[in-house]
């Protein structure tokens, strides 16, 4: 027989579900979390966890819409900037601390794996709840740069946002780099952006 939970339990409930599932995401990711793992701190049985998500995977595309307004943040800070190499360096920066502070987003870059079997089991078009605060802005602005003249029109604002990201991939190969690390995440960085440009 189904528990009945209070709107006031629900709520609690259905926020520890959210933390517990970012921390052991970020830490173990989908497969080696357990539904016994996520639903321990809320207190509830197992069979419970179905009447606040579907499957792992709904809670996992939960986490990241929930997320997705203080990593857009974080990430578009930079917009605020005139169109320019300053501004793609911001971007680029923004994306780099993120990469190498925040272990959610990390495990995504590292293990697109994760996002694709979430993808496959909640829709894309779940996945697209975080589109408004992540590619949206970057994608318009971006856009609006290269209208300007300022970023190179020749490829898509999708295209470029790819050449941006691949700054992250410093990142996730940091081992390789050694004491040059920092040199070589800021030449990168500048390189990139000022070969973006018009």
């Amino acid at each position: 027989m189904a528990v009945a939970f209070s709107a006031e339990e629900r709520a609690r409930i259905r926020d520890e579900l959210l933390a517990t599932g970012e921390k052991l995401f970020a830490t173990q990711g989908l497969k080696k979390t357990s539904l016994d793992e996520l639903v321990a701190p809320s207190g509830i049985a197992k069979g419970s966890f179905y009447a606040f998500f579907e499957s792992k995977e709904a809670l996992y595309a939960e986490v990241m819409v929930a997320r997705a307004p203080m990593l857009g943040a974080r990430l578009t800070a930079a917009l605020d900037r005139p169109p320019g190499v300053d501004a793609l360096v911001g971007i680029m920066r923004g994306m780099v601390e993120l990469l190498g502070t925040d272990p959610f987003y990390r495990r995504l870059m590292e293990r697109p794996d994760e996002l694709e079997a979430v993808t496959r089991r909640v829709g894309p078009e779940e996945i697209a709840r975080v589109t408004p605060h992540l590619v949206t802005p970057l994608t318009d602005y971006l856009a609006a740069g290269q209208r300007a003249g300022v970023f190179t029109a020749d490829v898509p604002p999708q295209t470029l946002i790819g050449v941006l990201r691949t700054a992250g991939l410093l990142v996730l190969n940091r081992d390789r780099y050694g004491d040059d690390y920092e040199q070589v995440v800021d030449t990168t960085i500048t390189a990139l952006a000022k070969g973006l440009l018009a």
